[in-house]
């Protein structure tokens, strides 16, 4: 008897556990999808309007005047990512503004030209929809930061068509070395939800089609390891890029207003000196011809390094994660051919290496290398992620990410040595 009752209190506790999450991830996941598609909709619709209108470019600082007001009006200044990665950390709690601000905000940069993603503004939009959604069922503190997941799994889903990335990265990002396991099924389900919502409305999944794949071998295996060497060393310089500027601008720049208009200046006075349309925006379209045609400039990942950080830290809004796509795809098309892969590939596998060097999540950029290239050349691609994510360093794009564990050796990360790597990046 007393073996049936544990078993119906185990059940019971269960079977709530499973309604709370579907209370949770339905509505996260259908409010995300709908707001991600719509804001998918328009990033394409504002892209295509720049390339027919080219004269939009020069409108740039203008842009940069308006998300500075925005940003004022709405109280979000300075929230960015690094909050909704504090907010599961800790619980705490994300404006419900920052969904206008940071999609009107992105809007307006890729209208523009500004060089950045759409991916920071998907975690933070899903961050604070989430957040949100878990206030307003009255959930309990920690329950609300699976909440916060849940709503950066729906968003990233929605815009890329990656659920089972979308998850594991919402779940990995925060803490490196830790998994917050418990959150799996109600991120994924609101994922799922999120991506059936956005194939309803249309939106085709990320994916590219490589031509020409290497059987693995002793030699392919090799030339992928260097291949993820060099591309740990891109990561460093991205992200040195990036963190340099974003803390050194504005103490040279501290007007906000001033920041942001000569900061679009000098975009655009960049964007004619090396060629208007190639590194403005997302750039999908360049990394489609690196990873489809094994087709890229030299200097092609130099310039979007520069172009982004500038972007970024001058106050203009989107993301990261595109512009290290961008980044990878195009360094790995031209460093793989000099190794022997075929320049292609080797985008694919720059691709997914530099995301992962930059994000500090292995599992997830394996699993995207899976969902972008259909499980192509997975066991060369995860090989690369692997050498990348070991070499490239304890920091990255988030600086309010924590390291558990160790990059490199099979131990824990001190306390004292997490405060000085957050010193560091700061």
């Amino acid at each position: 008897m007393s073996n049936l009752n544990d078993f119906n209190r185990e059940a019971k506790a269960a079977l709530w556990v499973v309604l709370q999450w579907l209370l949770l991830a339905v509505p996260t996941g259908l409010v995300c999808g709908a707001v991600g598609t719509a804001f998918h909709l328009s990033v394409e619709y504002v892209t295509e309007l720049r390339a027919a209108q080219s004269w939009l470019l020069l409108c740039l600082p203008l842009a940069g005047l308006a998300i500075v007001a925005l940003y004022k009006v709405t109280k979000c200044e300075g929230v960015g990512t690094n909050n909704v990665i504090r907010a599961v950390q800790s619980g705490e709690p994300v404006s419900p503004l920052l969904v206008p601000a940071i999609f009107l905000g992105t809007v307006l940069t890729h209208l523009c030209g500004g060089s950045a993603g759409r991916e920071g503004a998907a975690l933070q939009m899903g961050g604070s929809i989430g957040w949100n959604v878990g206030k307003l069922l009255h959930l309990s503190d920690y329950v609300r930061r699976t909440a916060t997941i849940s709503g950066m799994a729906a968003f990233f889903s929605a815009l890329f068509g990656t659920p089972l990335t979308a998850a594991l990265f919402a779940m990995m990002v925060e803490d490196v070395g830790l998994t917050f396991t418990s959150a799996f099924m109600p991120a994924f389900t609101s994922a799922l939800i999120a991506y059936g919502v956005s194939l309803f409305f249309g939106i085709a999944p990320t994916n590219f089609v490589l031509n020409s794949i290497p059987h693995l071998t002793l030699e392919t295996a090799l030339q992928t390891a260097l291949l993820g060497i060099a591309c740990a060393a891109v990561t460093r310089l991205f992200c040195w890029t990036l963190h340099t500027l974003e803390h050194g601008i504005p103490k040279r720049i501290p007007n906000p207003w001033l920041r942001a208009f000569a900061g679009g200046a000098a975009v655009v006075a960049f964007s004619y000196l090396f060629g208007v349309g190639r590194y403005n925006g997302a750039g999908m379209a360049v990394i489609a011809d690196a990873v489809e045609q094994g087709a890229a400039l030299p200097w092609d990942f130099l310039c979007k390094i520069f172009l982004t950080a500038l972007t970024l830290a001058v106050g203009f809004k989107g993301g990261e994660v595109v512009p290290s796509f961008y980044i990878g795809a195009t360094f790995g098309c031209i460093a793989g051919p000099w190794l022997g892969l075929p320049a292609g590939f080797a985008g694919a596998i720059g691709l997914v290496c530099v995301f992962c060097g930059a994000t500090n999540a292995l599992i997830p950029s394996i699993l995207l290398g899976f969902e972008l290239f259909g499980g192509q050349g997975l066991e060369l691609i995860a090989l690369g992620c692997g050498v990348c994510y070991m070499l490239s360093g304890h920091h990255g794009l988030y600086i309010s990410q924590t390291f558990v564990t160790n990059k490199l050796r099979p131990e824990y990360a001190s306390h004292k040595w997490q405060i000085k790597l957050k010193k560091k990046e700061e």
